[in-house]
C-alpha cells in the first residue's frame, strides 16, 4: 500500500498560532510518500527513508515485537520512530502480525522545512487509522497546522480553540500570484527552537487578534499593493513580539518589494513579492527561487 501527503507553507500566524491566532497555510506541490509492504519471510521490521534524490538518509530495523532497535543510522530518530510505532501497535495490533517494510520518499530537500515530519505523521495515520493529531502530540508536538494542511490537501485557515485544532478550507483568488516567489534562505530553521524562543516572549491578546485579522484580510486581497501592506504589517507585529529584526531589515533592506518570513524566523523559506525577485535573490547567492504557480497546490 502507498500513501501520500503534501508539504506546507505557513503564510501568516507563525508563533501566535500556538496561542489561538487564525493562521493561513498552503499545501505545496511537493510532499512525501509512504509505502508499506508485508514480507512473508523475515526476522525484523525494516524502515528506510529516501530523500528527493532517492538516496537513503535514514534507516533502521526493529525486532518483531517492537521492543527494541536492532540497527539504525540515527539512534535519536529511531527511538522517536519506535515510540510512534509502539503507540500505533497498542491501538492497531493486527497491523503488525506480519513483518513490515516501510519506505518513505521525499519530493523535496529535507533541509527546506516543508514538513518532512508532518507528512510522515499523516502518512502513518492514513495507513494505521490512528488519529494524526494523537500521533503528533505523542511524538513531535507543535501547533498541528502542518498536519491539518496534509489532511485537507488544500489551503486552510487554522486555529487552536480550547486546545482543539480546527480548520476550514479556503479559496485563494489572488490575481497577482505571478508576482509571488518563495526563496530558500540556504539554512534550515529548527521550529521547536523557534517555539521555545516565542514562549519566552508570548503575544498578548491584542496582538493575537491583529494577526488573526491579517489572516482574514489576506484572503480577500484584490491587488498586490494591499497584499504587501498586510504582510509588512504582519512582519512588524511578529518582530515586536519575538524581539527580532524582520528578514528584510536583516538581509534584504535594498529589495524593492516586500519580503516575509514563513514559519519559524531565521531559516527555511521567505515569501517575496515583485518581478525582480529571481534576479535579485540569485545575485545574492540564494539559488532556490520558486514561483507561486510551481510551488503551491491551491
Amino acid at each position: 500500500m502507498k500513501y501520500y501527503s503534501s508539504g506546507k507553507i505557513l503564510v501568516s500566524g507563525e508563533y501566535v498560532v500556538l496561542d489561538g491566532a487564525r493562521a493561513l497555510a498552503l499545501p505545496t506541490k511537493l510532499g512525501q510518500s509512504l509505502s508499506v509492504n508485508h514480507i512473508q519471510d523475515g526476522s525484523f521490521h525494516h524502515w528506510q527513508s529516501l530523500d528527493h534524490r532517492g538516496d537513503v538518509w535514514f534507516e533502521c530495523t526493529f525486532d518483531l515485537s517492537l521492543t527494541h532497535i536492532i540497527h539504525t543510522s540515527d539512534t535519536k530518530r529511531a527511538q522517536t520512530l519506535l515510540l510512534i510505532l509502539q503507540y500505533i501497535k497498542v491501538r492497531q495490533e493486527h497491523l503488525f502480525i506480519n513483518v513490515i517494510q516501510f519506505i518513505t520518499k521525499l519530493d523535496f530537500n529535507p533541509e527546506w522545512g516543508l514538513g518532512s515530519s508532518s507528512t510522515f505523521i499523516h502518512n502513518l495515520a492514513q495507513w494505521s487509522g490512528v488519529d494524526a493529531f494523537d500521533l503528533l502530540q505523542n511524538s513531535f508536538g507543535g501547533s498541528g497546522y502542518d498536519v491539518a494542511v496534509a489532511i485537507a490537501n488544500a489551503p486552510i485557515v487554522y486555529q487552536i480553540d480550547a486546545q482543539k485544532s480546527q480548520w476550514e478550507k479556503v479559496a485563494i483568488n489572488w490575481h497577482f500570484k505571478d508576482q509571488l516567489w518563495f526563496v530558500y534562505l540556504n539554512q534550515k530553521q529548527n521550529s521547536r527552537e523557534g517555539i521555545r524562543q516565542y514562549k519566552a516572549h508570548p503575544a498578548n491578546q491584542k496582538q493575537i487578534e491583529q494577526i488573526s485579522n491579517i489572516s482574514e484580510q489576506l484572503l480577500s486581497c484584490n491587488d498586490l499593493t494591499a497584499f504587501e501592506k498586510l504582510i509588512s504589517k504582519h512582519e512588524s507585529l511578529i518582530s515586536n513580539i519575538i524581539q527580532l529584526k524582520t528578514v528584510k531589515e536583516k538581509l534584504f533592506s535594498d529589495y524593492p518589494g516586500s519580503v516575509k518570513s514563513l514559519g519559524a524566523w531565521g531559516g527555511d523559506f521567505v515569501l517575496a513579492t515583485g518581478s525582480d525577485a529571481p534576479a535579485y535573490f540569485k545575485a545574492k547567492a540564494y539559488e532556490t527561487v520558486i514561483s507561486y504557480q510551481d510551488f503551491i497546490k491551491d
